[in-house]
């Protein structure tokens, strides 16, 4: 059976990644792999065993366009109103809190963050099928 790992987004600046997923995910860098053109850096806490794959392309001065295809990343938090004003203390900006629901029922609690090259983080509260 397979087992999920890892995710790889493409970033410009690799110390303001770390410092955004840090900051805000508390991801702490697991391991650094530089090569001659490119460099990994994987992002994990003791929450679970998936990482964040950040992949810094040396020489490249542009950022990068995301374009139509990519959707977002997901994480989920405990304390979703406490997050929400915590991320915005940090100037992070999160968008507002949504209430999903399906046939009139409540499927999820949720708000949007970008990170420094624009993809999309989804933070849900912790509960149901988002644990």
């Amino acid at each position: 059976m397979a087992k999920a790992i890892h995710s790889m987004i493409r970033v410009l600046d690799e110390a303001r990644s770390v410092d955004f997923y840090r900051n805000a995910f508390g991801l702490d860098v697991a391991d650094r792999l530089d090569f001659e053109t490119f460099t990994l850096i994987y992002l994990s806490n003791a929450e679970t065993g998936f990482e964040l794959e950040l992949t810094v392309n040396k020489g490249r001065d542009e950022p990068y366009e995301l374009g139509d295809g990519y959707g977002h990343l997901a994480v989920s938090i405990a304390d979703l109103d406490s997050e929400h004003d915590r991320l915005g203390a940090l100037g992070f900006n999160p968008k507002k809190i949504v209430e999903f629901n399906h046939d009139g029922s409540p499927i999820a609690r949720f708000f949007f963050i970008e990170d420094p090259d624009g993809y999309k983080i989804e933070v849900l509260q912790r509960g149901g099928r988002f644990q």
